[in-house]
């Protein structure tokens, strides 16, 4: 792990705390899987850390930091010590993970929002059809 001597030395990670647990583990080189084992936790779980669904209680925060060999404060708040990455290589694989969740996310909101307009046409149809009667 860096020296966290001065945590603010540097500049602060944006991703989200989802977003730097996927790098970190990507990082790490385990799979969901495999965390998931370590954790004491389903791969489902880590899956929704991992998509900003849920967050992980304190005790696992910390289990989570010391796994992935980063900070505390890296994984909460994008700001110390982050993960190692060794060459180009790694960090486009890290960027096509990124967009490859961007995407899925991308597909759940649109599923969503067509749950919600054919709802809101049932609605309608039920509001129309009372105020008719």
């Amino acid at each position: 792990m860096h020296d966290t001597a001065n945590i603010y030395a540097g500049t602060p990670d944006n991703d989200t705390m989802g977003g730097r647990m996927l790098r970190a583990r990507d990082a790490a080189g385990l799979t969901i899987a495999e965390l998931a084992a370590r954790l004491g936790v389903r791969k489902a779980t880590v899956q929704a850390w991992e998509n900003d669904r849920s967050q992980p209680r304190a005790n696992k925060m910390q289990m989570i930091a010391g796994l992935l060999n980063v900070s505390l404060s890296w994984l909460l708040h994008g700001i110390g010590a982050g993960p190692v990455e060794d060459d180009g290589a790694q960090l486009l694989e890290s960027m096509a993970l990124q967009l490859d969740r961007l995407k899925r996310m991308h597909h759940e909101s649109r599923l969503l929002a067509d749950r919600i307009e054919r709802d809101m046409r049932r609605l309608a149809a039920r509001v129309e059809a009372g105020s008719a009667a």
